[in-house]
């Protein structure tokens, strides 16, 4: 009987000669690539794709799906050094007084060849976002992430507001309490079991105490209001040369990373900023707000599902008043994306008694 040799199975260890040197991205097609580029989003991490090949650097100038996180924010009064700098840790104060962000350590072939408006320190050069995304030519969703707030408010003050703009400001929600008192964890599952969110109890009718208008309650919460729509319409502000230069873009979201404000602008809204000019001043590089409508709900006390307990809760919802929507209809107002708690927080308000404001263009 011919006996028929075997060769040795192929090493587990070493791969065989042939298989040396094959680079198996090669193998994937571009639209997979773009899904994970896409997925990595953030831009930094991007510059550095780029410089891993020819490939991945055209093809990271195609991703659709771009986070900016800005480093830090300097002042129009010194644009030629970092000594005015804001970071992560420091960054408050009124934002009108606000002119540049920029963003560091971006790898230098994510760069546009105009080097104008860098700023360099310590070897490390920052760039402005709209610099960062010249070179990018299919974004349709944009995040740039604030390194804070910019309303200097008292520890334990809560303030959050989210706004949205064509042109102009379309509608913006504000939710504000004096003081927040953190659930108590032995409560926290019993409470989130036994309480709903219901219409104010028989010895609440939802009204505004006396006390409120004389103990400097109604002037603090249009303080904050004020303050409120002042960073809403600088951040808009600074979103034109970016918005004009990215026809593409289809969705634009600038948060910070304390929570505290959110700016969005979906498709038609980018669409209106481009074909009508928006009413800007200069001198304090905003946006003017136009003449308000204003709609407020307050609480003395309002506890959460979950146990949180608002001292002096507020909401305010505004609509420019020259708005063709119904004034009336405040359904929006509860769809306002403020993380939980705070969502129950605007549900609960809502229901109770309503007080009406206007305000004038500023």
């Amino acid at each position: 009987m011919a006996v028929i040799p075997r060769s040795d199975p192929p090493s587990r260890i070493h791969p065989e000669p042939q298989t040396l040197g094959i680079d198996h991205f090669d193998h994937l097609p571009d639209s997979i690539l773009l899904l994970v580029f896409n997925k990595i989003s953030d831009v930094k991490s991007l510059g550095r794709c780029c410089v891993v090949s020819r490939r991945f650097h055209s093809l990271v100038t195609q991703v659709e799906n771009v986070l900016i996180r800005v480093d830090c924010v300097i002042s129009d009064d010194d644009n030629s050094s970092l000594s005015s700098i804001k970071s992560r840790s420091s960054a408050s104060g009124p934002f009108s007084s606000i002119f540049r962000l920029v963003v560091g350590g971006i790898v230098k072939p994510l760069q546009a060849g105009d080097e104008g408006g860098e700023i360099e320190q310590g070897g490390v050069t920052h760039h402005s976002p709209t610099q960062v995304l010249k070179n990018f030519e299919e974004i349709r969703y944009l995040r740039i992430e604030l390194p804070s707030g910019e309303l200097g408010i008292d520890e334990g003050v809560l303030l959050k507001w989210r706004a949205e703009f064509g042109s102009t400001l379309d509608h913006c929600v504000i939710l504000g309490a004096s003081s927040v008192i953190q659930p108590n964890p032995m409560r926290v599952s019993q409470a989130i079991v036994t309480t709903t969110v219901e219409s104010p109890a028989s010895d609440d009718n939802g009204s505004i105490p006396e006390s409120f208008y004389t103990n400097g309650g109604l002037k603090l919460r249009v303080v904050w209001t004020i303050s409120s729509l002042i960073a809403a319409s600088a951040r808009h502000y600074l979103l034109q040369p970016i918005i004009a230069e990215h026809k593409t873009l289809r969705s634009l979201v600038l948060s910070d990373s304390d929570g505290q404000g959110v700016l969005c602008m979906n498709r038609d809204q980018l669409e209106e900023l481009r074909v009508k000019p928006l009413s800007a001043s200069s001198a304090s590089k905003r946006t003017l707000v136009p003449a308000l409508n204003m709609r407020l709900w307050y609480a003395p006390t309002l506890e959460l599902p979950d146990g949180t307990v608002l001292k002096g809760a507020t909401l305010v919802a505004i609509r420019p008043s020259e708005s063709k929507k119904e004034a009336s209809d405040v359904s929006w107002v509860s769809s306002a994306a403020f993380e939980e708690p705070y969502e129950a927080a605007v549900k609960m308000l809502v229901k109770r008694k309503t007080y009406c404001l206007e305000m004038n263009s500023f």
